[in-house]
């Protein structure tokens, strides 16, 4: 991917601002459940031989900032890559997003919500073409502080849709139009602020 280095570059950069202003950094494990209604039996299925859906692993590298500040509500912008593989296929993602984050509790969980848009790239198991596609998801999680600059992603849930390779993309002969595949996203792990 050629943006692969765009999200920590700004992630860091972002580290100069403001001292009220709120960065934050991660690097977890995540999975994804793919799924799609229209099983392609075509030799480009992006899914094993006669399914339609499969779990994909890998990690999500990402950093906000959160540059609006009311009450017990912050709002700012967000990156996101993840880069996923199961049985030969590629899953990876450069996403934009705004987030809102929360503080209805006096400390120490901090529930959050994003919506973000971008580009997916997906590769079939049996072909070297990748296909690049507009990819959204809207992703809410929780946060558990840990320390002042040390958060715990308790978990994180998302919802996306990407039109992913098959035999109809790539131009396999497949003869059924393939809809956009869904994505279910799990992740979980460390959020560094600065």
């Amino acid at each position: 991917m050629k943006l692969r280095y765009l999200a920590p570059v700004v992630a860091f950069a972002l580290t100069t601002v403001a001292a009220h202003a709120q960065v934050g950094v991660y690097f977890n494990p995540i999975a994804i459940r793919v799924s799609n209604s229209v099983l392609d039996s075509g030799p480009f299925d992006y899914f094993s031989p006669g399914k339609t859906s499969q779990v994909m692993y890998g990690f999500d590298f990402g950093g906000f900032y959160d540059f609006y500040h009311a009450g017990k509500l912050d709002g700012g912008l967000g990156l996101r890559e993840s880069d996923l593989h199961t049985n030969n296929a590629v899953l990876q993602s450069f996403l934009l997003s705004a987030r809102v984050s929360a503080h209805p509790f006096s400390r120490p969980f901090k529930p959050y919500l994003e919506a973000a848009v971008g580009k997916g790239t997906s590769k079939s198991p049996l072909s070297t073409v990748r296909i690049g596609k507009v990819d959204f998801g809207v992703f809410a999680g929780v946060d558990y502080t840990l320390h002042r600059h040390v958060d715990f992603r308790v978990v994180e849930i998302g919802y996306g849709s990407l039109i992913t390779s098959s035999s109809a993309t790539i131009g396999g002969g497949g003869t059924i139009a393939i809809p956009p595949s869904t994505l279910l996203n799990f992740s979980t792990g460390l959020v560094f602020h600065f």
